[in-house]
């Protein structure tokens, strides 16, 4: 027993001698106000604009106003126990989000988090929602079509892989439909294809997820939902989220078409963010930086070149405007950024003509480029005929002499509409677009009856298909020859001999 102490004693001199002192050395500050998804932080005296903070009961906020004394933080997490008194510490980090193969086929929340159902997801890694756009070096012009599968789109508002394309129209005018049908069109195409879905009803976004696992389209999207529920930070984010996710892919040198449903909605819910911060309103009552809010998502959808990757983003943008008015606010700003649009009538729609595509207003300014031989050789007289039909059909009810150039300009036209016209979930391939486009263009649905119209096109789609599925591969890879033409001439003689 008589050595005890001494034993005692060396060992407490060892452990001071090794003894290391450690400190957490991080700024916190104080909630002093707090409500509608906005809280009010004092003591935050280095934190940086847009950097991820963390409440004392786990919840993340945005930083987003840095004032003299507090800082205005968008708190990201719904249910949370921030009150007046609650502390904050500083990350040092910006809000980033989950990337990589793990997340196709999932439904997450724009922080990344899955909401499907199916388990966690074992991310490869993350990625800031907010980052640069690619440089003018780094990009290079838009030259490979992506094929939408809709006739009216692809032989006249052409999309390339790296444009950005506006879908805009009024509410319940297909705008959404557009897009599915995209992503149902790059089924073997290997592009990547996410879609985010900005404000919308929980149900939309259910049955929107069951009509692509319906037509196997799933395995290659991923779809990002803040609905209607969410808190307005939580849709901001939204996009950028979607976005950040995209350029995952890019930057491995893949395609990828990337969806915003809708940007409405998203401008709507920035705005709601900002009044709230006491940011003050502009035009619209929108913050003075709504057009940079779409410019720096926008500007992130780019065609890269080899050296730097050699991916693209596509990006569609959906804009909802109010009894047709493009020149509004949020329609003007976003037309301004992207590289052409695709306007949808609400008169088109009701009488029947779906997809609504007004072939006047809508326009690309890339695609051309990217058009496949083909389509661009038989296309190009189609925009202009279908425009004069449009405008002669609105005098054509007024006059009931007609001479006959009219006459017969108005039976093509309206051959034209007919042929233009496909239903949802219905994509077709290139070769049949080009063959039926070249048939109404060469008069050879002339002595074709309209209700018949249909019909026929099936038909030829199924010769196509089974008996000419060379030439419909020669189509696609940018094929036009002499003998091209002649094999489809051929093709079309037999069956209006029939």
């Amino acid at each position: 027993m008589a050595g005890k102490p001494e034993e005692i004693s060396n060992i407490l001199k060892a452990k001071i001698k090794n003894y290391k002192s450690r400190v957490d050395m991080g700024e916190v500050g104080t909630v002093v106000l707090v409500g509608d998804g906005i809280a009010s932080v004092y003591g935050l005296r280095n934190c940086m604009a847009t950097e991820l903070l963390e409440f004392e009961d786990g919840s993340v906020g945005l930083a987003q106003n840095l004032e003299n004394e507090t800082v205005s933080v968008a708190i990201l997490s719904d249910k949370n126990d921030i009150r007046e008194g609650s502390q904050v510490k500083r990350t040092g980090t910006v809000l980033s989000v989950p990337v990589g193969e793990s997340l196709l086929g999932r439904v997450v929340n724009p922080l990344g988090e899955p909401i499907d159902g199916k388990g966690p997801i074992f991310a490869e890694g993350k990625r800031p929602v907010e980052s640069e756009a690619p440089g003018i070096i780094e990009r290079q012009s838009v030259s490979t079509p992506l094929q939408t599968g809709i006739k009216a789109i692809d032989s006249m508002i052409p999309i390339g892989r790296g444009q950005r394309e506006l879908i805009i129209g009024d509410r319940q005018t297909g705008k959404t439909e557009i897009a599915i049908d995209t992503i149902i069109n790059q089924k073997d195409k290997d592009v990547i294809c996410i879609y985010v879905a900005i404000g919308q009803k929980a149900t939309s976004v259910v049955s929107l997820v069951s009509d692509l696992i319906r037509e196997g389209a799933m395995a290659y999207t991923i779809i990002v939902s803040a609905t209607a529920a969410e808190s307005a930070p939580i849709q901001y984010i939204a996009p950028y989220a979607g976005c950040a996710m995209a350029e995952y892919f890019r930057e491995q040198g893949r395609d990828v078409l990337i969806i915003y449903d809708d940007l409405s909605k998203h401008a709507v819910a920035y705005r709601a963010l900002s009044l709230l911060i006491r940011r003050p309103p502009g035009r619209e009552a929108y913050p003075g930086d709504v057009f940079y809010l779409h410019s720096r998502l926008l500007e992130r959808a780019a065609c890269v070149s080899p050296e730097f990757g050699g991916g693209s983003i596509t990006a569609l943008p959906i804009v909802e405007t109010q009894a047709g008015d493009v020149s509004a606010y949020i329609p003007t700003n976003v037309i301004s950024i992207t590289d052409g649009q695709i306007f949808l009538e609400t008169e088109m729609f009701h009488s029947g003509i779906i997809p609504a595509i007004n072939p006047g207003i809508s326009v690309s300014r890339v695609g051309g480029s990217a058009q496949v031989k083909a389509m661009k050789k038989v296309s190009g007289e189609l925009k202009l005929l279908y425009s004069q039909y449009r405008e002669l059909q609105a005098f054509a009810q007024f006059g009931s002499d007609l001479d006959a150039d009219t006459r017969a300009r108005l039976h093509l036209g309206e051959r034209i509409v007919e042929v233009l016209k496909q239903g949802r979930n219905a994509p077709v391939a290139v070769g049949g677009q080009v063959g039926i486009i070249y048939a109404v263009i060469n008069g050879y649905l002339n002595g074709i009856e309209l209700s018949e119209v249909k019909d026929y096109q099936e038909k030829l789609y199924e010769k196509l298909d089974h008996e000419h599925k060379e030439w419909m591969l020669r189509i696609e890879k940018g094929s036009w020859t002499k003998e091209d033409e002649e094999e489809l001439k051929g093709v079309l003689e037999k069956m209006n001999r029939k």
